[in-house]
């Protein structure tokens, strides 16, 4: 189940016994917890009726016990596991035994009055161990992974939702160009946009162009953008705008290399009848820049590309070896960009 179902599911009251989260995306683990939280012992709830242990310093059967002790003043409770690793194949720094067979004993018929959440926040689960069969069959499994661009967009309906606001759907994309699916900050960024609209109101493009700022690879899009269309006076502004901002030239020249690299990989794959989604694996890249390149590389010819590629390199060996000056060297590559595309 994905964090979106598993999320309504909780709003609408529907609470399971044993959740297992796993997962990289840190801030949906811990929204979906605090969710939890806040439906099972409510938001001024007992601190009491909420431990939290961790897998390296607890023993798994003073945590099953804990679960099968009676919650405080009979309210319910939550227990919550950190650092799951027993469903991980990685090698793992724990001195301290677990009897993993409690915990499959207790997942199997597990206490009334406790919620349990085994949070494994890894890539990839060992699928061979009998515990993590037994959570997948009888836990409620959601998965902490990187959203999709359908996914985000539903998110950002779900926050602008809790906020009573509205978005518009150009305003989604350009908040997804500006924020790519970095969700903490997204969910900040909302939270000032709602402010600003006031309740009942309605995010337009106008208001994320005024309060969302670019990000560095944002910048760097624009310049390319801008070196296309042979606007090179708009790309110097954008140049000197990043160095005001105490970037380094040497980053900038980095993340332009790697968007020429980008392009001119997704470009030879999509020749080759590549779907996005086998280019993003192949390039382990997140689907959404792959879509973003896949509108961009119809601009550029592979040679192009190539020789972009060439003169980022001569620019940053010129840099490194103390032939050219930092600032004027990514300048006058910005300028050969407007040439030679």
């Amino acid at each position: 189940m994905n964090y979106l179902q598993a999320k309504k599911e909780v709003k609408n009251g529907k609470i399971s016994p044993v959740y297992f989260i796993h997962g990289t995306q840190q801030f949906l683990i811990e929204d979906f917890s605090q969710q939890v939280l806040d439906q099972v012992v409510g938001q001024d709830g007992s601190d009491m009726n909420v431990i939290t242990y961790s897998f390296s310093e607890t023993p798994i059967e003073l945590v099953v016990q804990e679960a099968e002790t009676l919650p405080f003043l009979g309210a319910n409770k939550v227990v919550i596991v950190k650092d799951f690793q027993a469903v991980t194949s990685q090698k793992q720094d724990v001195k301290i035994e677990h009897d993993i067979d409690v915990l499959i004993k207790y997942i199997e018929n597990p206490s009334p009055e406790s919620t349990l959440i085994l949070v494994a926040p890894y890539e990839k689960l060992d699928e061979r161990k009998k515990i993590t069969k037994r959570l997948k069959k009888e836990a409620t499994v959601i998965e902490a992974l990187p959203f999709d661009d359908r996914m985000m967009k539903q998110w950002i309906e779900e926050q602008t939702a809790s906020h009573h606001i509205q978005i518009t759907k150009e305003a989604q994309e350009r908040l997804v160009e500006r924020l790519g699916f970095d969700l903490l900050l997204a969910a900040s960024e909302l939270k000032k946009l709602a402010l600003y609209v006031g309740e009942g109101g309605e995010i337009t493009p106008r208001e994320v162009d005024l309060l969302v700022a670019r990000t560095l690879e944002q910048d760097v899009f624009a310049l390319i953008d801008f070196a296309v269309k042979k606007r090179l006076d708009e790309a110097l502004v954008i140049y000197h705008d990043l160095l005001k901002q105490k970037e380094d030239p040497l980053k900038i020249l980095a993340l332009l290399a790697r968007q020429f690299r980008i392009y001119y990989q997704v470009k030879g794959l999509s020749k080759q009848a590549y779907s996005q989604k086998q280019i993003a694996a192949q390039l382990k890249l997140h689907p959404y820049a792959v879509k973003l390149a896949s509108q961009k590389v119809s601009q550029f010819e592979e040679r192009s590309l190539l020789t972009l590629l060439e003169a980022a390199a001569d620019t940053d060996y010129a840099i490194k070896s103390g032939k050219m000056e930092k600032v004027l060297a990514v300048e006058l590559l910005l300028m050969k960009m407007t040439q030679d595309l």
